[in-house]
């Protein structure tokens, strides 16, 4: 694994609360803090995935002892950013047992009959699990703010609400690690490019997505503020440049290392006598 500084990756990706964000400032192809080049990153991603699981594992058992601790990880970004990329390549190091991954489409008819943070809550990890949101609670002012689905005054209060429900699950115990996987507008095209060339990749795609590009500018001002007034110390805004896809997943594994090394969970002591029980078990009981 690298050698670098357990906090050496968060301090390089995460922007700083309150600040305005210009996303035109951050190079989506850079790779910050890496290992090396696209091997090197490859083969540290592998040894990683080993400590993740263990970790994982601890963080599962101290669960079910009554530690509320768990992680949420939040993945927003354009089309083909790679938030299913990350789920695949990253969350598959996991015991699926222990993670509870929630992808978010367009609310349903019951959905819209609450609150936009209604269907997040119904969705959070229990303890000791770690939780995925393939986008999340700011599709309400990222995709709604684009289209007008909302009031801007609606939308306004959002900002708000979001802080309030994310300083509360970061007082009951949610390490809240949000990710906005920056990508740039080229290589989207590349991407839904190849999307085309494939047969077997026809289903991710939709002639919709090149409209959505025609919008790239007006996403772009919508994650800006969303990355500006939703960034606090309890659960910051990390950037990961998605350029590469290798890269993105490395960061990301790192991230959440990171987290959990921080939070160093442990195996809860067995409440039986274990002196005896082998004992037991050696006279054939």
């Amino acid at each position: 694994m690298s050698k670098k500084s357990g906090r050496a990756l968060r301090d390089a990706l995460r922007l700083p609360p309150g600040e305005p964000v210009v996303l035109a400032g951050y190079d989506a192809g850079a790779t910050p803090a890496a290992p090396g080049g696209k091997g090197a990153g490859l083969a540290d991603s592998a040894r990683m995935g080993k400590h993740l699981a263990n970790l994982q594992e601890r963080l599962w058992a101290a669960g079910t002892a009554g530690d509320r601790r768990r992680v949420l990880l939040v993945l927003q970004g354009m089309d083909t950013s790679g938030k299913g990329g990350t789920v695949k390549h990253v969350i598959g190091h996991l015991n699926p047992s222990g993670c509870r991954i929630q992808a978010f489409k367009a609310p349903t008819e019951e959905e819209r009959r609450h609150d936009f943070l209604w269907r997040v809550r119904a969705a959070l990890p229990r303890p000791g699990e770690i939780g995925i949101f393939d986008r999340s609670h700011y599709e309400d002012v990222l995709i709604a703010r684009v289209r007008h689905l909302a009031r801007p005054a609606e939308i306004g209060s959002r900002y708000g609400l979001i802080n309030d429900f994310e300083r509360s699950l970061a007082e009951d115990g949610v390490t809240v690690v949000k990710c906005f996987l920056h990508l740039s507008y080229e290589e989207q095209r590349r991407r839904l490019l190849r999307r085309l060339d494939r047969p077997d990749k026809h289903w991710k795609f939709a002639p919709g997505d090149i409209d959505e590009r025609a919008r790239w500018p007006a996403y772009q001002e919508a994650y800006e503020l969303a990355l500006e007034r939703c960034a606090a110390p309890y659960a910051p805004w990390y950037l990961v440049p998605a350029d590469h896809k290798w890269y993105r997943n490395w960061a990301i594994s790192r991230l959440l290392l990171e987290h959990l090394r921080e939070l160093d969970p442990q195996y809860p002591r067995g409440d039986f006598d274990v002196a005896e029980c082998r004992e037991r078990l050696l006279k054939g009981g």
